[in-house]
């Protein structure tokens, strides 16, 4: 099988990010998150033309079989920028494949463009797979995780 192309959705990607959004759902068995409320297609055009969010998918005769969303967060305390994916999912016939690991060094070309120092992740504790990849790739870290509502 041949490898992916690995593409940089834009602000005309509508189509695509919904696509991806579809292959999240199924992947994380969340499709209430990634398909009950879709945003409009002008708040998708405006996520997607900002440089600072960065959605990638992986397509294979022009179906979506992997994808990534990170997002660059510039540093106050030197001029550099950490890359933090959000999410990234690769369909499961598609996977140990390299489909995941050529996702992320496509980010990674994009990190070094935009002056970015790290790329970081964050893996779910029994989500073996992800945790080997990250961990064939950098270095852990063992850290707590917070959700702090915004309304109580």
């Amino acid at each position: 099988m041949q490898a992916p192309t690995i593409r940089r959705l834009g602000s005309n990607d509508e189509a695509d990010l919904r696509r991806l959004n579809d292959l999240f759902g199924k992947t994380f068995n969340d499709p209430v998150s990634y398909e009950l409320e879709p945003p409009s297609a002008g708040y998708v055009a405006g996520l997607l033309s900002m440089d600072h969010v960065i959605a990638l998918i992986a397509l294979q005769n022009d179906n979506v079989v992997g994808g990534l969303v990170a997002y660059e967060l510039p540093k106050f305390e030197r001029e550099r920028r950490e890359i933090y994916i959000y999410d990234l999912a690769v369909d499961e016939k598609h996977r140990r494949k390299g489909t995941a690991t050529a996702l992320i060094n496509h980010l990674r070309g994009i990190a070094r463009e935009r002056g970015g120092w790290v790329i970081y992740v964050q893996a779910d504790y029994g989500d073996d797979p992800a945790v080997a990849l990250y961990t064939k790739l950098g270095r852990r870290e063992d850290v707590m995780h917070f959700d702090i509502p915004v309304n109580d």
